[in-house]
């Protein structure tokens, strides 16, 4: 039966293709695809798992038939044995072998597949015994998680082929067997942002969780990876099954469960359209990016890795304004790699994003970490604050660990004798805060100066992304080369809105009079002091704010390198000279949003 469920558009496009559900467990599980060479391996540690934890619950069993009745009741034993059951269960190891063989799904995310099948199986069982089984198999599955923890085979990410969505439309016959030839799209609760950086290099058409906002991090990569996405569908992963064809319509932010055949040819035909479209601005790639009256416009790209300077020249990028040096960081756990990158692992990694711009600046922003970007483990405990956006973050972060700031720096600094790098400070507020990184970054050029190292220099910048920063800006000039606004926490912090938090999404408002003219003041304070000043937040790559953004004076835009070709369409299109006293009345409208509608 078809039906729809609705979140929030946060990346535009149709995507069409068979559900793959990555279902939560009470300990973390690694999702990765493998090589067809290690599906053996994988098997063979699930047997091992399996194997294992019988053997334990023989041994449990034992030990209960000594003890008497007080101690250890009847129930106690016939669990047990419940458990053994479970755990031989047929329908739970020829699943498992099913998705590793066919879907190449590593064992961890093969064996929470077969749970949430199964455990559905137990949900629509008439028997109320029957059905409370479901937590026994639960348990049962937990076991073997924590038994292969840590035995995780390496990361292979290197996607299995998968047929193009226009040719899935007819394939109304395809079953899970198929497995791999046909697009599949990701539902799921939640994906962190390291989960997000894993399934960035995998196969994936689309996406949907149940949570998130429109500039959560994972509707960033999301958009980053130029795949339609919705967030905040609520209960999508608990309606959609296993294997489901599934419609994502990123532009209206609806989830078309099992379509009829007429709405498959209908989305189908969008999406060539889309397709299409996208050709027609291809075109613009090499096209100058300079409006109607002559004005230069640079527009740049925000990359989470050194890999991502590829597209970011593909789409034209005269440059990257953001690099997201936080990704290194993360999701290191799922890989084996327990500590942090060193100064080696960071410096080539930086040198590569340079090395990978062809002589294009670099924008490196110093690890921004917390709140809704935490680090394997390493943040667990700062979670328990009432508001981790408020919390031990970013900058803050860095202060708090000098050792670890230090070396990130020194990678930064050596990186920079390879090409122009711009160092970006994020989340400052306080004088204090200012002086105190300038002083490690000196810090780190003796250090450097001591080992005989050779480094490059740096423009020095800081992003405006809390209200305090925005009102007392000639003290960051005094400081500071450039200034990068970064709206999305700019917005968080103004109007008191989670921007992860689906339940306030719609409050999320990017034109709310105070943003704007926290934003223009800004821009036009760089630009009466002579100083660079960029957007790199998420209104840089809406076009319906490009024009707002140039008669504001903004002359430098970084965004996903996915929206570059849409914005600079609206760039090519503008006079700066009309757009100065229309973005006047935009700031002093009571409801801009309005104006910006026309």
């Amino acid at each position: 039966m078809t039906f729809a469920v609705h979140g929030l558009p946060v990346a535009r496009g149709i995507a069409i293709g068979r559900a793959v559900l990555v279902v939560s467990s009470r300990i973390d599980v690694a999702h990765y695809f493998i090589k067809p060479e290690e599906i053996d391996t994988e098997i063979g540690r699930v047997r091992s798992a399996r194997n294992a934890v019988a053997e334990e619950l023989v041994k449990l069993q034992a030990s209960v038939a000594l003890m008497g009745p007080k101690d250890a009741p009847h129930e106690l034993s016939a669990l047990l044995e419940v458990h053994q059951m479970l755990l031989q269960d047929e329908a739970l190891s020829e699943g498992v072998k099913h998705w590793i063989t066919e879907r190449l799904y590593n064992a961890e995310w093969a064996l929470t597949t077969q749970l949430e099948i199964i455990a559905r199986q137990f949900d629509e069982m008439e028997d109320e015994y029957l059905r409370e089984r479901k937590a026994d198999l639960e348990q049962v599955v937990e076991r073997l998680l924590h038994r292969m923890k840590g035995t995780a085979a390496v990361l292979a990410p290197k996607p299995p082929r998968r047929k193009r969505a226009a040719e899935a439309e007819d394939d109304e016959d395809v079953t899970v067997s198929d497995g791999i030839d046909v697009p599949l799209v990701l539902i799921a609760h939640d994906l962190s942002p390291a989960d997000m950086l894993q399934f960035k290099k995998s196969v994936f058409a689309g996406f949907v969780t149940d949570v998130g906002g429109r500039t959560s991090h994972t509707a960033i990569v999301a958009r980053s990876m130029d795949i339609p996405a919705v967030v905040g569908a609520r209960s999508a992963s608990q309606l959609v099954r296993q294997d489901d064809w599934v419609i994502i319509d990123g532009d209206a932010g609806v989830v078309i469960v099992d379509p009829s055949p007429i709405i498959l040819a209908e989305y189908g035909f969008k999406q060539r359209q889309g397709d299409l479209e996208r050709g027609r601005l291809s075109r613009l790639r090499h096209k100058p990016a300079v409006t109607l009256d002559g004005e230069r416009v640079d527009l740049l790209a925000n990359i989470e890795m050194p890999e991502d300077t590829l597209n970011a020249v593909k789409a034209g990028a005269v440059g990257v304004g953001l690099f997201r040096s936080e990704f290194l960081f993360m999701g290191r756990e799922s890989q084996r790699l327990s500590r942090l990158p060193d100064e080696e692992e960071q410096y080539q990694a930086y040198k590569r994003a340079v090395e990978g711009m062809q002589g294009m600046p670099v924008t490196i922003r110093t690890i921004d970490v917390g709140a809704d970007k935490p680090l394997d483990g390493k943040s667990a405990s700062k979670q328990e604050h009432l508001n981790p956006a408020l919390g031990l973050r970013a900058i803050r972060w860095s202060l708090a660990d000098p050792a670890m700031f230090l070396t990130q720096l020194r990678a930064i600094l050596r990186a920079a004798a390879h090409g122009e790098i711009h160092l970006l400070i994020p989340m400052l507020a306080h004088a204090s805060e200012i002086r105190q990184t300038l002083s490690l970054i000196d810090f780190a050029r003796a250090e450097l100066d001591n080992r005989g190292v050779v480094y490059g220099h740096v423009k020095l910048g800081a992003m405006i992304e809390i209200p305090a920063a925005a009102l007392t800006l000639k003290t960051f000039l005094k400081y500071f080369d450039f200034l990068s606004i970064g709206t999305n926490d700019l917005i968080q912090y103004t109007l008191a809105i989670d921007r992860a938090d689906e339940a306030v999404a719609h409050l999320y408002d990017p034109a709310h009079p105070a943003v704007l003219r926290l934003v223009a003041d800004t821009i036009a304070e760089c630009r009466r002091q002579g100083k660079g000043v960029s957007v790199c937040g998420e209104m840089a790559g809406d076009p319906q704010f490009t024009r707002l953004l140039l008669g504001m004076g903004l002359r430098s835009f970084s965004m996903h390198p996915s929206q570059i070709l849409t914005v600079k369409q609206e760039v090519l299109r503008a006079d700066t000279n009309k757009l100065v006293p229309w973005a006047q009345q935009v700031l002093e409208a009571d409801d801009p949003a309005v104006l910006l509608a026309r």
